[in-house]
């Protein structure tokens, strides 16, 4: 999970789904957000309504990690950007098609359903199928 920073920013290498899950558990860093801003790939206005309010991050940086909700919120974005980039094979596209309305999705913008796992579930279904060529 490299839009998470890897080792340097969770602190351990992740070498499987379990691992991930153990540290959802435990609480991600709150450096991990950070990480996510600073790639460009997610706005603070989508963290503050996605993952956590600005006064929620604010405690969080203070007691040093996420909540495991809010860790598994993270893991979920940076899951779904993962596999737009690897679906459109370019960052740029990938973001692109992640911010804008989608008429597969009925209007909705795919990045705004990501506050849910049933919303995830319905972005990474379309995302199978535009790899697949079945969708546009």
């Amino acid at each position: 999970m490299a839009l998470v920073g890897g080792e340097k920013t969770i602190g351990r290498g992740l070498a499987s789904e379990l691992d991930i899950a153990r540290l959802i558990r435990g609480g991600l860093p709150v450096d991990v957000v950070d990480h996510l801003l600073d790639l460009g790939v997610i706005s603070q206005a989508e963290v503050d309504r996605i993952i956590a309010s600005p006064k929620q991050l604010m405690e969080r940086r203070r007691k040093g990690c996420l909540t495991p909700d809010q860790s598994g919120r993270v893991i979920r974005v940076a899951r779904v950007i993962a596999d737009a980039m690897e679906t459109f094979r370019s960052p740029d596209k990938a973001l692109t098609w992640l911010h804008r309305p989608s008429a597969a999705l009925e209007g909705e913008v795919p990045l705004d359903l990501l506050d849910t796992e049933e919303g995830a579930r319905v972005v990474e279904h379309l995302l199978c199928r535009i790899a697949h060529g079945m969708a546009a």
